[in-house]
């Protein structure tokens, strides 16, 4: 294929290369016919094939039914890489039955503010579930010949001003928390395309950052596939190719003239704008074999319809997570008493606002299966409008009648549509007060309500959850969430979801309060590294629910951690395993968390870090043992001033349980590497040189010649206070000291023995 591809673009002139890394209207790649070049469709997802009929390709209504899947709200919560691997071979069938060569995911960009509009299509605040899950969806869509796009690359965590806004951070947040997701999914799925960010990353747009796209990308991490852009989001077209990004979409008539012009210019490579064109191709090639013939009717089949209606139910029932059970109100008799209040019961919210809304084949609502499963009547009063018509006290007074005759009221609520999308963030993480006075006044009536939540991010409970014995996290749940709900409710299904991003008690606790969503163009991303659960527990901030929290209808025990170190260095590996036994009387799926609190003097690192997790699924009694194997990677954090990963000899705490603060097992190793050292330079302080190996030797040296030289300024070599006080100030400058005469070429002089010696 190379052969060919490096031929074509032999045959191909400037104007058809320049075409060629330009979309063809909304959704297609460019069609060159003298030379047989085909086009392929690439469509919108992640959760499910938005593929538009012709006529309506530039909107985002109109599109052929398909099943609507959970979002990744929803998928990244079951942490169950081997379901959400089965989702995406689905989700690569009906690509193909809708004649979709690429679909546009998954979205992997991290949760660092519950406010961010488009949090509904990411999977979580930790880079590590992001990671695993993506290139699980990934996986499965690939294996049925479908190409991916992996997005948004990267930094894209807000939706206000994501034109232009910078985010600005320093490299080592961006690489442990911002690029590490998309690190693993590109070395563990080999994704066919990249999507570029729309903002920028430290002043540079994604789609014209070279360090980005070529030396990261490309370069560090083996990506040989297709860097596309987000849809309008090239600045400079020329600079863009110059970067690496090889396709812009959709078409436009200004790219391919800029490409023209700075080629024939002097200002762009023309071997540039070959490598794009090499890099489409490629793509083309790779996925034309799998488009339709012209006529074929685009639908996805009725067998698959059911079949995938299945799927989608059983992942949302394994997406929703349980919050609080108080006095194991859930599950519910089916015989039991209900009533069933709030309006999204029967007007579901399944999925997020924006470009990724899908037509489902068929939608469940809970009321009807709830109504479905029980073997009693079950009342039901809307409480509320999603539009905010009608009267609110006649509404309050119809469900307060309902809730009264029943033994246990069922209350949805949620965020309506509106609140969160693409596009723009959202104001609070209040639920609309019209639904907290609700909740209030059914609560008055019943003691016995359980809450269901329908919202695409974390929202607060803190302010109106006493009013329930239960909150069940419904999320979006897709086109099946209904029946799960009903099955969730009456212990069908055992909920097993656990929480990949906290809820905290008040949105000012969280770590971007202060800076989101920025101003004057740039969003600072102060917080570093302590992102999500690594900021409140750092801080010892209370939360409502934490990270990896989620309950069940049975019970888990955790025994006998055993760990092992084998390998040095690079090759450093640490085995783990512990035993989990299910106690209870039902059979349930446990998340089983290993974190990692790793040694560091040289930076402030989080308490703990996720590093492996693993979904058990576990008969009551049954006992299994779960094994984690940790690399290097997994104890290291990225040194700022080596550039490199870098790990530090110490003592290294292995924390297994079910949430960030709910550990269960945990014991240390000791962990024994080369640490690479921090060479000295003009700007090193007397304390760097003091540990430094080298440094100790050469300053030892000097402190002897000001001895001889001259006693008295000796003496502040001598002085331990001294030392302490002046430990912060570079040797250069403590040079020019009375009686020290150190010139700057005597110190670099020093700087290159200690740096040879260490």
């Amino acid at each position: 294929m190379a052969n060919d591809v490096d031929a074509l673009i032999s045959q191909l002139t400037l104007e058809e290369k320049a075409a060629l890394v330009t979309g063809d209207g909304f959704w297609h790649t460019r069609a060159i016919e003298r030379l047989g070049i085909p086009s392929i469709t690439l469509s919108d997802g992640p959760h499910g094939v938005r593929r538009q009929p012709p006529e309506q390709e530039n909107g985002i209504g109109g599109s052929f039914p398909a099943t609507c899947f959970p979002p990744a709200v929803g998928l990244g919560s079951t942490w169950d890489a081997e379901l959400i691997e089965r989702v995406g071979e689905a989700l690569g069938e009906e690509s193909n039955a809708l004649d979709v060569q690429v679909l546009l995911g998954p979205g992997i960009n991290i949760k660092r503010s519950p406010l961010c509009g488009r949090n509904f299509e990411y999977f979580s605040e930790d880079p590590l579930i992001a990671g695993e899950l993506g290139a699980a969806l990934i996986r499965g869509i690939q294996s049925k010949g479908v190409g991916t796009s992996l997005k948004h690359y990267a930094a894209n965590s807000q939706e206000t001003d994501r034109f232009r806004v910078s985010a600005d951070m320093d490299e080592r947040t961006a690489r442990e928390i911002y690029l590490a997701g998309f690190e693993r999914a590109v070395k563990d799925a080999s994704p066919a395309t990249i999507m570029a960010a729309y903002n920028k990353l430290n002043g540079v747009y994604a789609t014209e950052d070279r360090w980005l796209l070529a030396e990261v990308l490309r370069s560090e991490w083996g990506f040989d596939g297709v860097v596309v852009s987000d849809w309008g989001a090239v600045n400079d077209r020329d600079a863009a190719v110059a970067a690496g990004l090889d396709l812009e979409m959709p078409e436009s008539e200004a790219g391919p003239a800029a490409i023209v012009t700075a080629v024939r210019g002097g200002s762009l490579d023309e071997a540039s704008l070959d490598a794009a064109v090499r890099n489409v191709l490629r793509l083309v090639f790779d996925h034309a074999h799998l488009k339709a013939d012209a006529g074929t009717k685009l639908a996805v089949p009725d067998d698959m319809v059911e079949d995938h209606h299945t799927l989608a139910r059983e992942a949302a029932s394994r997406a929703a997570v349980l919050l609080k059970n108080d006095g194991g109100i859930l599950p519910l008799a089916q015989d039991a008493s209900l009533a069933v209040i709030g309006e999204f019961a029967r007007n579901p919210r399944y999925q997020g606002a924006g470009s990724s809304q899908i037509e489902p084949t068929r939608l469940d609502d809970a009321l009807t299966e709830i109504r479905r499963l029980a073997e009693a009547d079950v009342p039901f009063a809307p409480g509320f409008t999603l539009d905010g018509s009608g009267d609110a006290g006649e509404l309050v007074s119809e469900a307060v009648a309902v809730a009264s005759s029943a033994e246990v009221a069922v209350v949805f609520l949620g965020l309506p549509s509106v609140a969160e999308s693409e596009g723009y963030d959202r104001e609070n993480i209040d639920l609309p007060a019209n639904q907290v006075a609700l909740l209030a006044a059914v609560a008055q009536a019943n003691p016995n309500v359980v809450v269901v939540l329908s919202n695409g991010s974390a929202v607060r409970v803190s302010n109106w959850q006493g009013g329930a014995r239960a909150v069940l996290e419904g999320w979006l749940l897709g086109q099946a969430g209904g029946g799960a709900i009903a099955d969730i409710l009456f212990g069908i299904a055992n909920p097993s979801g656990r929480l990949t991003e906290t809820i905290p008690e008040k949105l000012e606790d969280n770590s971007a309060f202060l800076d989101f969503p920025g101003r004057d163009g740039h969003l600072e991303y102060g917080d570093g590294v302590f992102v999500g659960y690594r900021w409140y527990d750092a801080r010892e901030l209370p939360v409502s629910y934490p990270f990896g929290h989620g309950l069940s209808y049975t019970s888990f025990e955790y025994s006998g951690l055993s760990m092992s170190v084998d390998g040095a260095d690079a090759s450093l590996s640490v085995h783990v395993s512990v035993t989990v036994t299910n106690t209870g009387s039902v059979a349930g799926r446990e998340v089983v968390q290993l974190y990692v609190s790793a040694p560091s003097v040289q930076v402030r690192r989080p308490l703990n870090e996720l590093r492996g997790f693993h979904a058990v699924p576990l008969e009551p009694g049954e006992s299994r043992e779960v094994s984690f194997t940790l690399g290097y990677r997994d104890f290291a954090y990225f040194h700022p001033v080596l550039k490199r990963w870098y790990v530090e000899n110490g003592p290294a705490e292995i924390l297994v349980g079910a949430s960030s603060r709910d550990i269960r097992e945990q014991g240390s190793v000791e962990l024994r590497v080369n640490e690479p050292v921090v060479p000295l330079d003009r700007q090193s302080s007397l304390a760097e040189w003091m540990k430094h190996p080298g440094g100790q030797q050469v300053l030892a040296g000097v402190m002897q010649q000001t001895a001889a030289q001259n006693p008295a300024a000796a003496g502040m070599f001598q002085n331990e206070e001294l030392i302490a006080m002046m430990g912060s100030m570079p040797l250069r400058r403590i040079g020019r000291f009375p009686g020290v005469g150190l010139t700057d070429e005597a110190v670099d002089a020093l700087i290159a023995q200690a740096n040879s010696a260490g």
